[in-house]
């Protein structure tokens, strides 16, 4: 069993060692435990700090994708590398590395594939008033769409089954945490959450730019999340309420033209015919919403049956060739050329 701890970075020089420092070399459950660094372009020596302090392998972009491609980058790499689980942290060093084999524990003991690391968000006195209320708003939401009970949605903490790691797709590129909850819950992956401890804080969080930034980006994160998993839902509700003012209002017309005052409300006529047109045609957009909702699922399918047969096949020409030819020590340079990484 290999479990790979993967960090995504970006110029993360100074918080780097501290971070690699804390990492496990042996945890109970794994004959090997080894650590990938995505580098998303950074512009200072991310690359070779992480090389110097131990990550056994560095995965670079040529210029900064963000967070959720390169989480997704670290999850390809690790699959080529053969990871029967993938452990996810950040750079920064917020979360206690001393948790992962807690982490980790569900996914062994097969009951679950994804497991998300909990923090005491209550707690954290380096988080501001308005932070824990988005966080814990952001949590809310995903548990209403997800139908789980993961209480700490945004935390980047967390292990993945190799089955899990096959399944996801992530389609915002600001960040992984909501999404991946909301695929593991309709795509009925079994997904759980540990308490875990968190450092002191080594530098401003880069999510949050700014107050006003920070909301904009939630609000958009949590809208898109309806309008991409729930769209049905989400048109439905929308063309409903124009579609029911819009009757109301028709309503309120023909009594005053039947009571022989239609003449003083032409406004409230034109207002219902925009109002119902527009009701109607946001119903249509949400069934044909759903059809495309449909069309996704079953695309996201194939490319699972693809990576299923790319990944174990990759892993099966490493094991011949672990068995047959080289000594163990070459074999990951062997797989990092075949895939492409460094």
């Amino acid at each position: 069993m290999k479990l790979i701890i993967q960090i995504p970075c970006y110029n993360e020089a100074e918080t780097l060692p501290v971070t690699l420092a804390d990492l496990p070399r042996a945890v109970e459950g794994f004959d090997r435990v080894e650590w990938l660094v995505i580098n998303d372009g950074s512009t200072d020596d991310t690359a070779r700090v992480a090389r110097e302090h131990g990550a056994d392998h560095v995965v670079s972009h040529t210029r900064n994708q963000g967070l959720a491609r390169a989480f997704m980058t670290g999850l390809d790499a690790c699959l080529n590398l053969g990871a029967d689980v993938i452990v996810n942290t950040d750079a920064d060093n917020q979360y206690n590395a001393a948790d992962i084999p807690a982490l980790v524990k569900p996914v062994l003991d097969k009951r679950a594939d994804i497991v998300v690391g909990a923090r005491p968000i209550n707690g954290i006195k380096h988080f501001s008033l308005l932070k824990k209320i988005l966080q814990n708003i952001g949590s809310w939401v995903v548990r209403k769409v997800s139908g789980t009970d993961i209480p700490d949605a945004p935390s980047g903490f967390r292990a993945f089954s190799r089955e899990a790691a096959m399944r996801l797709n992530v389609f915002n590129q600001y960040t992984y945490t909501l999404e991946t909850i909301i695929q593991a819950g309709q795509k009925n992956m079994a997904i759980t959450s540990v308490p875990v401890r968190v450092n002191e804080d080594l530098r401003p969080s880069r999510l949050l730019k700014s107050v006003p930034s920070y909301v904009q980006r939630s609000i958009m994160t949590i809208a898109r999340i309806f309008v991409v998993y729930k769209p049905f839902r989400f048109f439905f509700a929308i063309g409903a309420v124009l579609f029911g003012i819009g009757t109301l209002i028709g309503m309120r017309f023909l009594w005053y033209y039947f009571a022989g005052e239609g003449a003083g409300h032409i406004q409230s006529l034109i207002l219902a015919a925009v109002l119902l047109i527009s009701g109607f045609q946001t119903i249509l957009v949400a069934f044909l919403a759903d059809v495309l909702a449909a069309n996704r699922k079953m695309l996201e399918d194939v490319k699972y049956r693809l990576s299923v047969i790319n990944h174990d096949s990759l892993n099966g020409k490493a094991k011949d060739i672990v068995e047959y030819q080289q000594p163990d020590a070459q074999i990951t340079e062997k797989r990092m050329d075949r895939a492409g990484y460094s």
